[in-house]
């Protein structure tokens, strides 16, 4: 008896419309037809207007908030278990609610679990997603996990920009990890933000640690949210007698005031990728395009095949 390999179909959550056009086409196919039936008190049904019996099925779609992106990618998962997909893959260019990742003080959730229950027991069968806040949420699924980094995007834009005297720097202490990650791959320094917070978003004290005077600085963080950590942190650098600070961010949260603080920050240079799509414009940041990095792995996923070579760290 033969086995036969199932076909490949990519459908999108309506936010994630622009990213997964460039990822189908990438991958070298046309997205599946779906169509949301909305109610006015603002309730909505997904439903695939053709055939997924027995077809791999990628599901493309970030999940920040609010609920609406995630309840969406729940309902899709739910409408292509009960359709007989043989495979669904749930493709989380941002993987929300990451950063309640564990209990930092008594009687909260941990919210990063929970959403990954959540998309497993709607139907995934595999994920695929980026830059995750920590990396070991991939523990909190019984399903296999692909995590990509962004840094195959970045760190050729960086390669390309030549800057000397170049400088990696973590916004936190958290983000060490990563910025070394860097700095060895580019061979440069790495300074260290140690930062205070009040409350959630609201900054209290940062230092700095390390030297960056003379130096063209690259901050390197997962996200940025209201961008008060990237602003504050490029403005204690160039007083401490950087040349310039750029930083390089995947997920573009930015909500908030968070592009008037850009606008008017010391940053030179924003980057981030379209894992979620930007609000507005705005002539400090600029955007790389993460959907050949999914649509490689997408393909390396449906042949069964490593996708060891997309990791450069």
């Amino acid at each position: 008896m033969s086995y036969t390999v199932p076909e490949p179909k990519i459908f999108a959550c309506e936010q994630s419309m622009g990213l997964a056009e460039k990822i189908a086409e990438s991958f070298g196919t046309k997205l599946g037809s779906v169509t949301f039936s909305k109610y006015s008190d603002g309730e909505f049904q997904p439903s695939f207007e053709e055939s997924i019996r027995g077809a791999r099925i990628f599901i493309i779609g970030s999940t920040h908030p609010g609920t609406e992106n995630l309840m969406e990618m729940l309902l899709m998962l739910d409408a292509a278990k009960r359709a007989s997909a043989r495979h669904i893959t749930a493709v989380l260019p941002y993987f929300g609610w990451a950063r309640q990742d564990r209990k930092d003080k008594p009687r909260v959730p941990i919210g990063a679990k929970l959403v990954a229950k959540l998309l497993e027991t709607a139907g995934a069968t595999r994920i695929i997603t980026m830059d995750l806040h920590a990396d070991q949420i991939q523990g909190f699924f019984e399903k296999p996990v692909d995590h990509l980094f962004a840094s195959t995007i970045f760190l050729p834009y960086l390669e390309s920009l030549k800057l000397d005297n170049l400088t990696i720097a973590s916004p936190d202490m958290g983000g060490s990890k990563r910025a070394y990650a860097y700095s060895k791959f580019l061979e440069s320094d790495v300074v260290i933000c140690y930062k205070q917070r009040k409350k959630a978003n609201v900054i209290d004290h940062m230092e700095l640690i390390g030297d960056v005077r003379g130096k063209n600085v690259v901050l390197v963080d997962d996200m940025v949210d209201t961008a008060g950590t990237l602003t504050k942190a490029a403005d204690l650098m160039i007083e401490r007698g950087a040349l310039s600070v750029r930083a390089i961010t995947t997920h573009a949260l930015l909500s908030g005031n968070a592009y008037e603080r850009i606008e008017n920050s010391r940053l030179e240079e924003l980057i981030v990728t379209d894992s979620i799509p930007l609000r507005k414009e705005s002539n400090k940041i600029k955007v790389l395009t993460c959907a050949n990095l999914f649509a490689d792995v997408m393909h390396r996923v449906h042949h069964n095949t490593s996708i060891s070579s997309k990791f450069l760290m």
